[in-house]
């Protein structure tokens, strides 16, 4: 499968969509930041609790996306990228090329680390930077830099060929209609790493859950309910003291309790 693409007015750009050359070997990009896969994890993390995952999607962290421009491989790694479809479930797999093996990813993301990593980069000659890559190669919807040490978020869309800057709302977050959640900053501690994070609300601002979360909350449930328990025990206690009492105190004046009470 070919694409024609022609980059402001000047000489068309052939994009083709093949597999990696047979031995392909891929190499290990390090990971600059050790937050970086935490946060992506994270992402991945609560879309999975709130089953939000589905067989046929691609979620994955640091993972290569190929395209073949004007005949020379270009492979970038975004920190997290999101894929509606693949055409077939693998169990595990080392590279993703979109059109070839399913749709096109829906949304990458950047982190920015404290190196110069190309995040804004338009270059388009080879290898070309990776704005130019996922605005005008891959043409992905959605491009999402962010920044884990200020916490800024940054979320362009794709208008007519171009990223344009979207502007969050009152609360700071994005509405992503095509998952149906919103996406904005939140500050804490998981995983020993207090800082800033990106997470997932539903549309009634409900935020998507982690594991020690749900747990913590599952915990504050069952916390609350022993002690709504222990409670309803106690008032029944008190109840039948009373009412003992009660059948006391008629039976000492000669009454008989079963003909009063």
């Amino acid at each position: 499968m070919t694409t024609q693409l022609k980059i402001n007015q000047k000489q068309p750009v052939e994009i083709t969509w093949e597999p990696l050359p047979a031995g392909f070997r891929l190499e290990d990009e390090p990971v600059e930041n050790t937050g970086q896969p935490l946060i992506a994890s994270a992402l991945r993390e609560s879309l999975e609790i709130a089953q939000r995952i589905q067989p046929q999607m691609l979620i994955a962290t640091n993972f290569a996306l190929c395209a073949t421009v004007n005949g020379e491989l270009v492979i970038k790694a975004p920190d997290w990228l999101y894929v509606p479809s693949v055409k077939e479930q693998l169990a595990s797999r080392n590279s993703y090329t979109p059109n070839l093996e399913g749709d096109l990813p829906l949304i990458v993301m950047e982190f920015l680390s404290e190196t110069e990593g190309g995040e804004y980069s338009i270059k388009p000659t080879y290898p070309p930077g990776k704005w130019f890559f996922y605005e005008q190669i891959l043409q992905v919807p959605i491009y999402v830099i962010f920044d884990p040490k200020a916490g800024l978020l940054e979320l362009y869309r794709l208008q007519n060929g171009k990223y344009e800057l979207e502007q969050p709302d009152e609360n700071g977050r994005h509405w992503l209609p095509e998952i149906d959640l919103y996406i904005g900053t939140w500050t804490g501690t998981k995983t020993d790493r207090n800082g800033y994070w990106l997470r997932w609300w539903h549309q009634s601002s409900a935020i998507l859950p982690w594991a020690v979360e749900q747990i913590e909350a599952e915990r504050q449930r069952a916390e609350q309910e022993s002690q709504r328990a222990e409670q309803e025990s106690q008032r029944a206690d008190r109840e039948r003291e009373e009412k003992e009492k009660l059948i006391a105190y008629l039976r000492d004046r000669g009454f008989d309790p079963t003909e009063i009470i």
